[in-house]
């Protein structure tokens, strides 16, 4: 493999192992899986609580309603939190476990309000899984690192339109989602986040 295609494959597509935290967090979304993949991870003991986040898309102002799975998840469903609710429920986690918020519109927005969440209902966390979609997980992390610099992130991917670390490259459309990625980096994050990142 070429090394600039590893590089961006190693920057990326960041992976880890599921271990024991204080809570699960979510960035919103249309697709059922990332939930799902947390439902299950609450209910083999890795945390007690699931953060969920999501309003409405900033292109569209509305919700455009599941991608996937749409005979199972069959709700009028407002925000990506009315969703996201809905399959943790039907994927039997009870609405304790669950705290979430319904304004975020994209991802450092997500980890905004998920820290204001937290501080609001003081929960402890110390460490988080942090469940989201595999193309994404770079910049995800990166969001949430920034609301929560004291945090111990794992991040859990969940594979979406078949795109995995080592066959992104390979597809025309996979191969613009990716680089997408790498330009929505560089657009969010300034050179004040840098220097967060770097205390």
């Amino acid at each position: 493999m070429n090394h600039i295609i590893q590089d961006i494959s190693d920057f990326i597509f960041v992976s880890d192992s599921p271990k024991d935290a204080d809570i699960i967090m979510v960035p919103g979304g249309s697709y059922p899986e990332p939930c799902e993949i947390a439902a299950q991870l609450y209910h083999e003991g890795y945390a007690s609580q699931i953060l969920i986040g999501g309003g409405v898309s900033i292109a569209t102002s509305k919700f455009p309603g599941p991608k996937t799975k749409k005979k199972l998840y069959t709700g009028d469903y407002k925000t990506e939190y009315e969703f996201y609710m809905d399959v943790l429920q039907k994927n039997d986690v009870p609405e304790e476990a669950i705290i979430g918020e319904d304004e975020s519109s994209f991802l450092r927005e997500a980890g905004i309000y998920a820290r204001q969440l937290v501080d609001e209902k003081q929960v402890s966390v110390r460490s988080a899984l942090l469940v989201c979609k595999a193309f994404q997980a770079r910049r995800v992390l990166m969001a949430y690192q920034a609301a929560f610099p004291q945090v111990e992130f794992s991040v859990i991917p969940v594979p979406s339109y078949d795109i995995t670390k080592d066959n992104w490259y390979q597809d025309e459309e996979a191969t613009g989602r990716v680089m997408n990625e790498l330009r929505r980096i560089g657009d969010q994050f300034t050179v004040a986040d840098i220097n967060q990142f770097r205390e």
